[in-house]
């Protein structure tokens, strides 16, 4: 096979439409803008959301409450029984589970949850861990140790800058 054999995948290739080009042509007369108006006009878009100057949907709906979402912790779930692919004896962290595939994607770390029965004694270093999950790895004899994630200190209080005028008359 050479370069100049190559061709398209059948049905890829289009024809352009061709606009404007008769009546009979189906895209004749106003040649697909509808009728007469803003749209129909060359070089004319309107933004998302415009309603020819009625109160736009987004305006007219109530805005309430407080949306904290952004800072919200993002836990990757783990169940209690998905661990068993680990040997006895593991210490099981982040990275322990990634590498076999149970925690993948991103995240503020793992949360070890209560489905399913552990047979095996682990050593857990995870973020956070339920209660019924946390029982049934220390009755195996296990551990857990809990991530503490350290949370950036706040930004101190600007002080007001003084006013002209004050700041010009304390100067003798």
């Amino acid at each position: 096979m050479r370069l100049h054999d190559l061709k398209p995948r059948p049905g890829s290739k289009h024809r352009r439409k061709r606009l404007g080009q008769g009546e009979s042509s189906g895209h004749g007369k106003t040649a697909g803008r509808g009728g007469k108006g803003q749209t129909a006009r060359s070089g004319s878009s309107i933004r998302i959301g415009f309603e020819g100057g009625q109160m736009p949907l987004i305006r007219r709906m109530p805005k309430r409450g407080f949306n904290n979402a952004e800072f919200t912790t993002r836990y990757i779930a783990v169940n209690v029984g998905e661990l068993n692919e680990f040997e006895d004896g593991a210490r099981v962290d982040e990275i322990a589970l990634q590498a076999v595939g149970l925690a993948n994607g991103r995240s503020d770390g793992v949360k070890i949850l209560g489905a399913g029965d552990l047979t095996k004694k682990l050593t857990l270093v995870v973020s956070a861990i339920s209660a019924a999950a946390k029982t049934k790895v220390e009755a195996k004899g296990g551990s857990v140790e809990l991530i503490v994630k350290k949370t950036p200190p706040a930004k101190p209080a600007k002080k007001p800058a003084a006013p002209a005028r004050q700041a010009a008359a304390a100067k003798p």
